[in-house]
């Protein structure tokens, strides 16, 4: 099955995985303490606005996690002070989903004190508070629901979610939080 773009988050855990069958030609690389999507070298030109994004950053005493450039003004809000509710909540809503071919809903999530997870589709504003593992996906699943996830650190976390059993994986981003610490992991595809 074809789910898109998808993110898990727990209460201390969070994955995203890039999933695309009309760019498969990207990776994520670390930037310092984020973590952005971009395309390869053997990408074909594009002056698509959706393939390069930060998918983790930190805002606050939080880590966003997400499909877009949304990604960015939800961290600045907790950067702000702002609730993590309320900025996931703000960024999702000021940016909407993206007006491409398939209205591709916008997914994020948050891990911190709190934890929440969230999409924008063309017809509703989800956001839920996070307790257990759960799923958010571009395509087919999109709104939250309980997922069955055993990762324990952020290397595992994005490892599970490259070879979870959904098509066209591309490359995947794991955050785990240990008190204070975030540790980020990246894994690509072949």
């Amino acid at each position: 099955m074809y789910i898109g773009r998808f993110i898990v988050v727990g209460p201390e855990i969070a994955a995203y995985r890039v999933s695309s069958r009309s760019f498969p030609n990207r990776k994520i690389v670390e930037r310092g303490d984020t973590l952005t999507v971009r395309p390869t070298a053997e990408a074909p030109e594009s002056d698509n606005p959706y393939i390069s994004y930060n998918c983790v950053k930190p805002g606050g005493e939080s880590m966003v996690v997400g499909n877009g450039s949304h990604v960015d003004p939800i961290a600045e809000k907790l950067d702000l002070g702002y609730p993590p509710r309320d900025a996931l909540v703000s960024g999702l809503f000021a940016l909407d989903y993206e007006k491409d071919d398939y209205d591709t809903p916008r997914i994020a999530g948050i891990v911190g004190d709190e934890a929440y997870i969230g999409i924008v589709r063309r017809d509703a504003l989800l956001v839920r508070a996070v307790t257990e593992p759960t799923l958010v996906a571009t395509y087919e699943k999109d709104a939250p629901e309980s997922y069955d996830f055993e990762a324990t650190d952020a290397t595992t976390a994005a490892e599970a979610v490259y070879e979870a059993d959904f098509e066209h994986a591309v490359a995947a981003a794991g955050v785990s939080r240990s008190g204070d610490e975030f540790e980020r992991a990246v894994h690509n595809g072949n």
